[in-house]
């Protein structure tokens, strides 16, 4: 790692300010701020409406680039920006030239990379126990305003809050939204949560009292939210812990028989799931949730021909725009979303946009399941675990795409492009011949 510039001695205001950015400290307080914003996206959007938010963006994004600048010497850039998450943005922004709503669509874009600036900013300045913690940390208190919103709201007051999403049903033991909106955004929060305390609580990151609290109040916002959604997604994340615990604990040798194993067996189970998908959907009793959302799926699948290769035009959330009134004017409720992210990105950016998405995740996702089988290090099973509950979720929400979802999925992108990059490997050059004794 090299040595931070020199600062200019005659502006002696500059220099400090420059010291101050490039601090540990900034960092901290940046990513906190990041992730508390993203997070906190649905809140304040119905608190502040979309102006506020971008006005929060706004504000973010050039405080982002001035620590980024400041810290820039001692960030090593090579092989930190996969080149699958500038296609698929650069294809979103091109969308732009052959779409009927060019200014949706520039904004939309606009939208999605900050977000992901934001994202590469932390994965740039923190490493990965840091990003953890500062997850814990936001987690702990919207987790926390959750539960106080919705004893505010169902038990003290006894009124919904309807502008925040909140039904006030806590005293029947749900469904509870909280601060996020939905009661499948709290329930893909709280499993957020767990996975982060329980990987604060293997590195001790924080102490005993606070761990028990937190793992406390992520089971009761996930039980509470009664979300079908994550019960499945709970399902795959579990299963995917397992499976990483047991590769992690088995012999090296013997490790890329069982990853090969492993795939095999997912393809067999996601095969057979698919085909006994009505009877896995009465047993969870969730079968007027995804019959409507079958409604919403064959609404936008019949105007994804129209424009099959290139797309409508990427919109991130769906706005009052065609082909999204269409679809809505078909449906009893109105969507911002296709509540399925592969359909979603289908419909806005086409074939190509989608083999760019696909080829995202998979890499992504290859490259941190591979590192956290591979490494000691338990923090290392954080990226794994946090993309295969989005890539779970994205079957029945666009969580991915936008605010949150978006976000991780870059953070864990780029830091596991940072260990298994392939142009770190061309830079580097093949290893030398082992010496033969």
């Amino acid at each position: 790692m090299t040595s931070p510039r020199p600062l200019p001695q005659h502006h002696p205001v500059l220099a400090t300010l420059i010291r101050g950015l490039a601090s540990a400290h900034a960092a901290a307080a940046l990513s906190l701020t990041i992730f508390g914003v993203a997070f906190a996206t649905p809140l304040i959007r119905s608190v502040l409406g979309w102006n506020g938010l971008i006005g929060v963006l706004i504000a973010l994004v050039p405080i982002a680039i001035l620590v980024v600048i400041a810290r820039w010497d001692a960030i090593e850039w090579h092989g930190l920006l996969p080149v699958s998450i500038l296609a698929f943005i650069g294809w979103a922004l091109l969308s732009t030239f052959w779409t009927d709503h060019p200014w949706v669509t520039v904004t939309s874009s606009l939208y999605q990379i900050a977000f992901a600036f934001l994202g590469l900013t932390v994965a740039l300045t923190r490493d990965m126990i840091q990003i953890v913690r500062s997850v814990g940390t936001v987690l702990r208190a919207l987790l926390t305003a959750s539960i106080a919103v919705e004893v505010l709201s169902g038990l003290v007051l006894d009124t919904p809050f309807l502008f925040m999403g909140v039904q006030g049903s806590i005293a029947l033991g749900g469904p509870i939204q909280g601060v996020f909106g939905t009661r499948n955004m709290l329930g893909f929060m709280a499993l957020m949560a767990l996975v982060t305390f329980i990987v604060e609580w293997r590195t001790r990151a924080v102490v005993r009292g606070i761990t028990i609290y937190s793992l406390a109040i992520a089971v009761a916002c996930l039980g509470l939210s009664q979300s079908p959604v994550t019960i499945l997604v709970a399902i795959a994340l579990g299963l995917a812990a397992l499976a990483l615990y047991g590769l992690r604990q088995a012999p090296k040798e013997t490790r890329r028989t069982l990853q090969w194993a492993l795939a095999g067996l997912t393809v067999i189970v996601l095969c057979v799931t698919y085909v006994s998908r009505l009877r896995v959907l009465a047993l969870l009793n969730a079968g007027s949730e995804f019959e409507y959302r079958y409604l919403l799926w064959f609404q936008t699948w019949k105007l994804v021909p129209v424009h099959q290769i290139e797309g409508w035009g990427w919109s991130g959330f769906w706005q009052d725009v065609a082909p999204y009134t269409y679809i809505n004017n078909a449906l009893i409720r109105e969507h911002d979303t296709a509540l399925n992210a592969f359909l979603d990105v289908y419909l806005q950016v086409g074939i190509v946009g989608l083999c760019a998405f696909l080829a995202l995740i998979v890499l992504a996702f290859v490259r941190s399941w591979l590192l956290a089988s591979n490494r000691r290090t338990v923090t290392y099973t954080w990226p794994a675990l946090v993309l295969v509950a989005l890539i779970a979720t994205s079957a029945a929400e666009s969580f991915i795409l936008v605010d949150t979802g978006w976000l991780l999925l870059v953070v864990c992108t780029v830091k596991a492009s940072q260990n298994m990059s392939w142009r770190t490997r061309l830079r580097s050059g093949p290893k030398p011949p082992v010496p033969v004794e």
